[in-house]
């Protein structure tokens, strides 16, 4: 049965202090030892995925999965680091609510942060 809530998320380049234009992310639903790929996105040029990853018709609770694919990003925008050390970077969390979940990331080559957002 779908629900009423939503799921979003954006992302900042806190290397260069702007939206993460371009990061790919892939949704995944996680059953059990298992997952199960639900979409694959980029971000707009403000961060942000262009329509919810989950909206009324899709949303169900669960655990779920943001794979971003960070290592890439940087690599792209031509960051050249010794080794790299972020790749893609996993964010599993679990919906339990009808509501509007929003699961921000921001990152630098070195680190990530993320939280519940509103």
């Amino acid at each position: 049965m779908a629900g009423i809530g939503r799921l979003t998320t954006h992302v900042l380049d806190t290397m260069h202090g702007k939206p993460a234009k371009g990061m790919r992310l892939e949704l995944l639903y996680v059953h059990g030892d298992h997952t199960h790929h639900i979409a694959d996105s980029y971000t707009n040029g403000d961060g942000r995925v262009d329509q919810p990853l989950l909206d009324e018709q899709q949303f169900q609770h669960g655990e779920y999965e943001i794979h971003f694919h960070v290592g890439q990003y940087f690599q792209r925008l031509g960051v050249e680091l010794e080794a790299q050390f972020l790749d893609v970077v996993p964010i599993r969390f679990t919906i339990s609510e009808d509501r509007h979940y929003h699961v921000p990331l921001l990152v630098s080559p070195w680190s990530y942060t993320t939280y519940r957002g509103s």
